[in-house]
């Protein structure tokens, strides 16, 4: 679509998506390959290996594995027997989607490794992403349901009107 025209935004087609995902895996593989191997050998080649380095890096590797392989599971599609997509699998370029929580966490993944080179304490960058999940489970699940709950506990309050309307009518009882 072009990005002049307003209204309603096209709907991709089930080989679009399937080219995309194809595209955008082999481009977040990539990143999470070349900046572990180019940390690894950059520490092996300048400087010392410590405990540190070679705990935080299995973390790192871990997640960007566990990352990389979560896109491939989501993006897989089906085909039919005649060679047809059936299912393009989730769309990993969708706005909002939970693709986009998973790339986030390739790349700050990835940016630590890379800034791990110049000092240890950037391995810290890594507890950004349980906090940006603590924050996420806040904010659509925990919150919400705290609100619900105390909105069901209260009474509904009586705007002005009604209230001296019904002070006049307990009067007229008494």
């Amino acid at each position: 679509m072009a990005p002049s025209q307003k209204g309603k935004q096209g709907t991709k087609g089930a080989k679009q998506i399937v080219e995309e995902n194809k595209a955008t895996l082999k481009f977040y593989r990539n990143m999470a390959i070349g900046c572990s191997a180019g940390t690894v050998l950059i520490n092996l080649i300048f400087f010392g290996i410590s405990t540190v380095t070679v705990i935080m890096g299995i973390i790192a590797v871990l997640s960007l594995t566990a990352a990389v392989q979560f896109m491939v599971f989501m993006s897989r599609p089906k085909y039919s027997e005649s060679g047809t997509i059936l299912d393009s699998g989730n769309d990993l370029n969708m706005e909002g989607g939970i693709a986009e929580n998973v790339k986030d966490l390739i790349i700050l993944t990835s940016g630590t490794l890379l800034l791990s080179l110049l000092s240890n304490y950037f391995w810290f960058l890594l507890l950004l992403a349980p906090l940006r999940a603590l924050w996420m489970l806040w904010g659509s699940v925990i919150q919400p349901w705290l609100s619900q709950r105390n909105a069901a506990n209260q009474e509904p309050e009586l705007d002005e009107k009604k209230q001296r309307k019904l002070e006049r009518k307990m009067r007229r009882m008494r």
